[in-house]
């Protein structure tokens, strides 16, 4: 029979991280959280509820990637055949990783297993609205996913895991090296995680647009096939034509202004109409794709944040929005 492990990451999770805990130790043999700074009392709720606990070095800047790779690391030399990897502020459903495990067991192609993440408060904010539908993907074949999976611990051990300074959509960067290695990733069509983005302030929902434009550019200087469409949106619409809207501006050519001003409103009633077709009410699409339309500014700070970082061989810290 396989043997399953999880490796749980957060900091200040609070209650969320109870709730995710609570949800591995019923499913897994093994279980390690591994803690990236809290100044809460997440890391004594671990120990107190029997969970291996690694602390990272405050001295290294702190990413998904390197708190992950930690806990896996701990989990050797006595390596499970199958390690779920989940985010602290995430419960697990019920049954989930004997039926990932399952999965694995019978399909010696795949090299990873994930399911359907939903938000638990999707009504609390637009912002947590938005979360939700980004998690809402077909299952079958896939070409990358988040960070709720299950892999296969030799393979990810032979990969090297995840690359630590890419501080976001490392999950995409790790899937891409998993693909070239020949394996097939696979969403089940079964719920996974419960999620708790919590986001309730437009702050919040601005830095998590950053940080994702960060992920387009780093893991495209890495995988250039990865991540096109997405640079290339954010180009158009984050960078190029409020440019070319400044300089009408200035210039007076009011002509163009207008030009610009409609291929926004082009853009943004495409959005709305392809919402609505993948089943959100108008009314929820209209308000979903404000955001989508403004997102591509932020996305495109980020791109210029990670652009300056590799010119200036400054350190990849991670952009934090909560």
């Amino acid at each position: 029979m396989s043997t399953i492990a999880a490796v749980a990451i957060g900091r200040n999770e609070g209650e969320r991280l109870r709730r995710c805990l609570t949800s591995l130790v019923q499913q897994a043999e093994r279980v390690v959280y591994v803690d990236s700074g809290s100044d809460d009392d997440s890391v004594q709720m671990a120990r107190a509820m029997g969970v291996q606990v690694v602390q990272l070095d405050n001295a290294v800047p702190f990413t998904a990637a390197r708190a992950r790779n930690a806990g896996f690391e701990a989990l050797k030399p006595d390596l499970p055949d199958y390690v779920q990897f989940v985010d602290g502020d995430c419960g697990v459903t019920p049954g989930w990783l004997a039926q990932a495990a399952a999965e694995l067991d019978e399909r010696p192609e795949l090299g990873l297993v994930t399911g359907w993440r939903e938000e638990i408060h999707p009504d609390r904010s637009l912002y947590n609205a938005i979360a939700d539908f980004e998690w809402h993907r077909p299952a079958g074949q896939i070409q990358a996913c988040g960070g709720d999976m299950m892999v296969r611990a030799a393979e990810f051990d032979a990969l090297g895991g995840f690359n630590p300074v890419v501080i976001a959509a490392e999950d995409d960067e790790f899937c891409a090296r998993l693909r070239k290695s020949g394996k097939t990733l696979w969403r089940l069509p079964e719920p996974m995680t419960r999620h708790d983005a919590n986001m309730m302030r437009f702050s919040e929902w601005w830095r998590r647009a950053v940080r994702s434009g960060h992920g387009f550019a780093q893991v495209g200087a890495l995988h250039p096939e990865h991540f096109v469409a997405e640079r290339k949106r954010v180009w158009i619409f984050g960078a190029l034509l409020p440019a070319l809207a400044l300089v009408a501006m200035v210039t007076g050519v009011w002509a163009g202004v207008v030009a610009i001003a409609a291929a926004y409103g082009l853009s943004y009633f495409r959005t709305v109409s392809g919402l609505h077709s993948e089943g959100l009410p108008r009314d929820q699409a209209k308000r979903l794709s404000v955001l989508l339309s403004l997102s591509k500014i932020p996305n495109f700070l980020g791109m210029l944040t990670y652009y300056k970082r590799r010119l200036t061989g400054a350190d990849m810290k991670i952009i934090e929005y909560k």
